[in-house]
């Protein structure tokens, strides 16, 4: 008799020590599409991000030491139209 009480508690213990379990580190998430889209969209946003950086850093570091362009001694404004006199 007391050792049926023992396992009875021990298989309750057992049953919230699995939820407990499961809530922790099974946790559900909602996938509705707009969850979906906001991902896709952080996602893309980080891409580029890390595209733009890289694009950054090579134009720096070996974009600009070999490929100098010849500026001509034309003086010229903001977008390259030329000042009046």
């Amino acid at each position: 008799m007391r050792k049926e009480m023992l396992r009875c508690e021990l298989q309750k213990d057992n049953g919230q020590i699995k939820e407990t379990w499961q809530g922790l580190f099974h946790s559900e998430k909602s996938n509705t599409p707009s969850r979906r889209m906001s991902g896709f969209i952080s996602t893309g946003a980080g891409v580029m991000d890390g595209i733009i950086l890289g694009w950054k850093l090579y134009r720096k570091f070996y974009g600009g030491k070999n490929n100098k362009k010849i500026k001509s001694k034309k003086k010229s404004g903001f977008f390259g139209f030329r000042k009046k006199k």
